[in-house]
């Protein structure tokens, strides 16, 4: 049971050098737990693959489509982003060190851990790396 933000989902459907090791883990992993704010950071990664020609328009689709498939297939378990997630990741600023760089998405990713009571989450998002800590949750690389 794993808990992955978009960073290191997308290195599923993204070709990057830990695409390897992260698709091993996570076909390992009995379950895979995200936060419905993968959906749409994934394919603004997809898109921003498009937006940069570094993928046609019928790789971005095939990414696209194979990602509807897994999700259809089960392979991800979708953690709400509902009021009750929202509340806390704003709340959370309240409290936040002076000196913790904290991006809303990435507190939101956060939240969404602390409140389904994942201790780690799986990230290669430098960011949100470093602010975990002062979150209670730890940041995991493959």
């Amino acid at each position: 049971m794993v808990f992955c933000d978009t960073s290191t989902v997308a290195k599923l459907y993204v070709v990057e050098t830990e695409s390897k090791a992260v698709r091993a883990m996570l076909e390992k992993a009995d379950q895979r737990f995200v936060s419905d704010l993968v959906r749409v950071e994934l394919m603004g990664v997809f898109h921003r693959q498009l937006r940069g020609k570094v993928w046609s328009r019928e790789k971005f689709d095939v990414a696209v489509r194979q990602f509807n498939s897994d999700d259809i297939g089960g392979f991800w378990t979708w953690l709400p982003l509902d009021a009750v997630i929202i509340a806390a990741a704003a709340k959370t600023y309240a409290t936040l060190p002076d000196k913790v760089f904290l991006r809303a998405a990435d507190c939101l990713h956060l939240i969404t851990g602390i409140h389904h009571n994942f201790p780690e989450i799986y990230t290669y998002d430098k960011h949100q790396a470093v602010a975990a800590p002062a979150l209670g949750i730890k940041p995991l690389k493959v």
